[in-house]
């Protein structure tokens, strides 16, 4: 019996490792495909206009989709402000910053930066949950931000593009729903649940812009409101999904938030199908800092045993 025990065990945790890889992968592709769809758009929605679409379309098609699932009420009223937080993080803060800094940066340059989350969301696992890192990985973290830097500061410190600030917000807050999505994987909560209650008040956050979106939607062209409803659609509602899944099967959430550093090559090329980019040498040597750090980091720098959340003090 016990050598049955432990054969389905180890079944049931490559098949739950064979799922995070999908799910992790589909996600990462419709999200590399999400910045040259947002540079497409350019100036016809603005970028808090954008932000209200692609929390209310990521809202509306997770509430569906939860209904067929039937999703539960959160469990209690302090975990509806960890939900109002998870909206910010994940959804009006997340898009905000990422379509501001998409509005002056090509593609590559954008996803290259994001693709520091996973460090900084180990940074975070560290200081709340006392998920170790050892010597290498603190040095790929700093190598991670040196890269950064090496990004800004390549045309000169007067010649610092904001993009690129707005960009690693939006990586740094992104760390911050990462986090978050385990804590609720913690407390029993599925990937539908997580997603659905984050969209719904990061749309409600993002009110504020519907009028002007409105406007913007009335005086853009059917390719920029399409590209928005795409947005929407699967770099937000499908995407999203996905990845709460992912985070939800995996041991460690470092299992998933790895294949962000995909990320930068799906972005760059159908950054170059679709609009011709091509990335500047500073995007290069920069980029390929961060990368080679995110890629060691994972390697040698996270930590050896499973992540193992603190108990909550309700």
């Amino acid at each position: 019996n016990s050598f049955l025990s432990a054969t389905f065990t180890r079944g049931q945790k490559m098949n739950n490792r064979i799922k995070v890889n999908i799910f992790a992968f589909i996600t990462v592709l419709f999200w590399g495909s999400g910045f040259p769809f947002t540079r497409i758009i350019g100036s016809d929605i603005s970028s808090y206009s954008l932000c209200f679409l692609r929390c209310l379309v990521s809202a509306v098609v997770l509430i569906i989709i939860g209904k067929f699932c039937h999703i539960r009420k959160p469990f209690c009223k302090k975990d509806i402000l960890w939900f109002f937080l998870s909206g910010i993080l994940g959804f009006s803060a997340y898009f905000v910053f990422f379509n501001l800094g998409l509005s002056t940066l090509t593609s590559a340059t954008g996803s290259i930066i994001t693709a520091a989350s996973p460090v900084l969301t180990a940074i975070g696992l560290h200081r709340f949950y006392g998920e170790r890192i050892n010597l290498i990985g603190w040095i790929s973290i700093a190598c991670a931000f040196a890269g950064v830097a090496v990004l800004l500061l390549w045309n000169g410190i007067l010649s610092i593009n904001i993009g690129i600030l707005w960009m690693f917000l939006c990586a740094a807050v992104f760390a911050g729903y990462n986090i978050l999505n385990r804590t609720f994987s913690s407390k029993g909560y599925t990937a539908i649940e997580v997603s659905t209650y984050s969209a719904i008040f990061g749309a409600v956050q993002t009110l504020i812009f519907m009028p002007s979106a409105v406007s913007d939607i009335m005086d853009a062209d059917i390719s920029s409101c399409l590209s928005a409803l795409y947005l929407g659609v699967f770099p937000g509602a499908v995407a999203y999904f996905f990845w709460s899944k992912a985070i939800t099967l995996a041991e460690r959430t470092s299992e998933v938030t790895n294949y962000l550093f995909i990320n930068p090559l799906i972005a760059a090329i159908i950054g170059f199908l679709l609009l011709r980019e091509i990335p500047d040498m500073g995007t290069f040597v920069g980029g390929a800092i961060i990368i080679i750090s995110v890629i060691v980091f994972t390697l040698k720098g996270d930590p050896d045993a499973p992540v193992k959340l603190k108990e909550s003090s309700e």
